[in-house]
């Protein structure tokens, strides 16, 4: 069976956000996504916290390359306490739109059971700040949504996400050139193989694994079958985003005739999506046979993709 692409709701919220931003100029998400990086491998943050992404990638960390690629520019802006944040912000929104984040997730309260900080990020697009309150489009489903100024706030102060600078927003985007969408995947192929190689660098916690021993580790938690901490960020977030990552990274190397490393990742994606159920479902011993298939196919990506440094 070839890959086919999915179209439908996930958690692409920095992706969802560029592309609002982007306007009638926007690559397709499955093309930003790719550019940021973030289908290039697995990690296991402290030994204990899976994402199916880079070893030591976060979100922030493909922003600037993904932005060269795709032929934009914008402006970041970090402010150093809430008071003059909100100035920056409403300075900014004289201008348009505003991208904002990391944000903490739960203390978003427009969204249901949303009650205080869970150490999730996530990131939105502010479209105008009226008396006590902010007004966004928040990709996670919720256009035009409002919320009080202050419970946006403890969300922009971002103090329990583990990456990420307080009170940070893009602004002044603008599109320094016109570039084809299969030219932005080329362009991000170097940067997608550094990621994947784990070379380098990285500033993360002990204990992190990355790749196929993340993948191992990880079936052994699964197995164990005693944390539903671990099962429920994996079944309400990291299988559904990972598996659509790598899904989009098949269709866009598809795209550019990379058949063999499309294949496989295309066969990633089967994988990670194979989990949802058997977690759901409480069948730990089958999601992890499918972690463990799962392993040895970042070493085979790798190989794969031996020219694109």
């Amino acid at each position: 069976m070839t890959d086919f692409s999915y179209i439908g709701s996930g958690p692409y919220c920095y992706a969802n956000s560029f592309a609002m931003m982007f306007g009638e100029r926007a690559a397709p998400t499955s093309v930003i996504e790719f550019a940021i990086g973030s289908p290039f491998g697995m990690q296991l943050i402290s030994g204990t916290l899976p994402f199916f992404d880079p070893y030591g990638w976060t979100p922030e960390a493909g922003f600037d390359a993904a932005l060269a690629a795709l032929g934009w520019t914008s402006r970041t802006v970090r402010s150093r306490n809430a008071e003059e944040a909100v100035a920056a912000l409403k300075e900014a929104l004289l201008s348009g739109p505003v991208w904002v984040g990391p944000v903490e997730l739960g203390h978003l309260r427009h969204q249901p059971d949303m009650k205080g900080p869970i150490g999730a990020d996530h990131y939105l697009v502010v479209l105008g700040l009226e008396a006590d309150h902010v007004l966004m489009h928040d990709p996670q489903g919720y256009p035009y949504a409002t919320i009080p100024l202050s419970h946006f706030m403890e969300a922009w102060k971002a103090e329990t996400l583990d990456y990420g600078s307080p009170f940070t927003m893009r602004t002044a985007f603008r599109q320094v050139e016109t570039v084809p969408d299969e030219e932005v995947i080329r362009r991000s192929l170097p940067h997608a193989a550094r990621w994947l190689s784990m070379a380098g660098d990285h500033d993360v916690p002990a204990g992190t694994l990355g790749n196929a021993q993340a993948a191992v580790r990880l079936a052994e938690l699964v197995e164990a079958g005693d944390n539903p901490e671990l099962q429920g960020h994996l079944i309400h977030f990291a299988v559904r985003v990972g598996a659509r990552r790598a899904a989009d990274a098949a269709t866009c190397l598809a795209r550019i005739g990379r058949e063999k490393p499309a294949e496989i990742m295309d066969r990633q994606a089967r994988l990670i999506g194979s989990l949802q159920y058997p977690l759901v479902a409480g069948d730990h011993a089958k999601a992890a046979d499918w972690l463990r298939m799962l392993a040895p196919t970042y070493e085979e990506l790798q190989a794969a993709c031996t020219d694109w440094l």
